[in-house]
Formats: structure tokens, C-alpha cells, sequence
């Protein structure tokens, strides 16, 4: 069964400004019916065991635990978790490992409004 919009979102940044830009995108597409958010890798972990949200949207660079261990960590709880990276052309072989991982999908930063819509329903429609 595949995801349809609105769904339940994980938004995970370091960068506050960068979390509260993508809430706003995929809340105004209706994408998202609802956005949890955290600020590192283990927050992140710890929201999807608690809120389980149709997709992870996750930053590689963070403190306490990077996107890369948290992708690991959340895909270890759920193998089928939509996980698409946000990150920084610089770290471009960080999201190729974390798409060697189990990640569906990325998005550059800094991202353009019009190109977040599309990932994120390419994602939602790929099968559980």
C-alpha cells in the first residue's frame, strides 16, 4: 500500500531556519498533514519510535548523532522506512552511502521550493 497525501512527516535539521522552511513548503503542498520535527539524530530516532511518520526528511551533518547513524538506527527499527536526505552538494558521497542504506531519495541544499514537491511524492507513492 502506498502512501497518499497528507502524511505524517520527521523533519531533521540542526539548522532551526532550515526546519521551519521545509515545515512551511510541505504544509502549504499539502504534502504533509502533520510535521514532528528534531534537532539531531537521536531526537530523530527517538520521534519515529514515537510518532512513526510516513516519511523521515534527514540532514547528514548534525551533532550527537549524524544522518547516517540515525538512518541506520531507524531503518533497524523499520525496514521499510521513507527516508529521503537533505544535505549539501559538499557531502554528496555521505547521500549516496545513505542511499546505499535504504534512503529512497535526496534533496539538495539549499532547496528549491518547487523541486521538494515532486521528491517527496515519488517517495509517498513507492510501495510499503
Amino acid at each position: 500500500m502506498s502512501i497518499r497525501r497528507p502524511a505524517k512527516i520527521l523533519v531533521v535539521d540542526d539548522v532551526s531556519f532550515l526546519r521551519v522552511v521545509l515545515r512551511d513548503i510541505l504544509v502549504h503542498q499539502e504534502i504533509a498533514s502533520t510535521v514532528y520535527e528534531a534537532a539531531d539524530g537521536l531526537e530523530a530516532v527517538e520521534a519515529y519510535e514515537k510518532f512513526r511518520p510516513d516519511i523521515v526528511a534527514l540532514d547528514i551533518v548534525m551533532p550527537r548523532m549524524d544522518g547516517i547513524q540515525a538512518l541506520k538506527k531507524i531503518i533497524s527499527i523499520n525496514p521499510k522506512a521513507k527516508i529521503i536526505i537533505i544535505s549539501s552538494e559538499k557531502n554528496r558521497a555521505a547521500v549516496q552511502e545513505a542511499i546505499k542504506l535504504g534512503a529512497q531519495d535526496y534533496i539538495l541544499k539549499p532547496f528549491d521550493r518547487i523541486h521538494v514537491g515532486p521528491v517527496f511524492d515519488k517517495v509517498m507513492r513507492q510501495k510499503d
